[in-house]
């Protein structure tokens, strides 16, 4: 079982790797008032600990495994290319205080992780995505059978600082969630270019259609954030019959859109299941 914190309210979290996705989930638990001092991160790079210190105020180091024999709870944030070589120097540490570990390298399983560290810990693994760097992003979770409820709750608060979470009963659907919330902002974001230019190309200035793209989609996403109607009701109450969204519509759903995306995201669940399968062979 992970030790918890004799410090005060807050077990001390180490992360590996300081990039923008550790620094934004270390901000983030600043802004909710974690204690600095159980805050410690690891990079390689001397400039990069002097920025993120500067920053958040939080102590740096420039070594993994020195971090890692501190943290009651240690998150992997390195890319997942490398991280069965990063946690293989990790393993002793890690062994010696057993923390929660909490992984959010993208494609990486679980009993690959548990593995490459030794075995036996109780192990999230987190799939946040990229809006996650401005507080709004959206992760899943899973968690081992070794992860309590009291850390459970721990990785749960760590990944709500950044967004909101959802668990997962079943490992293999982190790979859905990959290809919805994990690549999903791509999505929008051609959405947006498609539209921005077909508005461009029928007429409006370019930062005219600019603006009116983003904000339409963030009043839409907003409406349905906040609304209690399905986004089926919500289109439905403004497409007035005979009216121009009404023919819009037709044209994408006669294009479609429907198809089209389930395919895409099957493209994307099938390609983040070769990447597992990769990462998994590397060590």
């Amino acid at each position: 079982m992970a030790s918890t914190s004799t410090h005060g309210a807050h077990p001390l979290i180490g992360f590996i790797g300081a990039g923008n996705m550790a620094r934004s989930l270390a901000s983030g638990l600043l802004k909710n008032g974690w204690d600095k001092s159980r805050i410690l991160l690891s990079d390689p790079e001397a400039s990069q600990r002097q920025m993120i210190e500067s920053i958040l105020g939080v102590k740096t180091l420039a070594d993994n495994p020195a971090v890692a024999a501190q943290a009651d709870i240690l998150v992997l944030a390195v890319k997942p290319q490398v991280l069965g070589e990063v946690a293989a120097t990790l393993a002793s540490a890690v062994q010696k205080k057993m923390p929660l570990v909490i992984s959010i390298a993208a494609g990486v399983r679980l009993e690959d992780i548990d593995r490459w560290l030794g075995g036996g810990l109780p192990i999230v693994r987190a799939m946040p995505n990229t809006a996650a760097l401005i507080g709004s992003g959206a992760s899943g979770l899973y968690a081992n059978e070794r992860v309590s409820e009291a850390m459970r709750n721990q990785a749960e608060s760590i990944l709500r600082a950044v967004g909101v979470t959802v668990w997962l009963a079943d490992e293999s659907l982190m790979d859905v969630v990959t290809a919805l919330s994990g690549s999903g902002p791509a999505y929008f974001f051609l959405v947006m270019e498609a539209l921005e230019q077909a508005a461009i190309e029928s007429g409006l200035d370019p930062k005219q259609a600019r603006l009116l793209t983003l904000e339409t989609a963030f009043g839409a996403a907003k409406m349905a954030l906040e609304g209690h109607e399905e986004p089926s009701q919500l289109r439905r109450r403004v497409t007035s019959p005979g009216g121009t969204t009404e023919q819009a519509v037709k044209v994408l759903e006669q294009g479609n859109i429907r198809p089209l995306f389930k395919k895409a995201i099957e493209a994307a669940v099938t390609r983040a299941r070769e990447i597992a399968d990769m990462f998994g062979k590397k060590a």
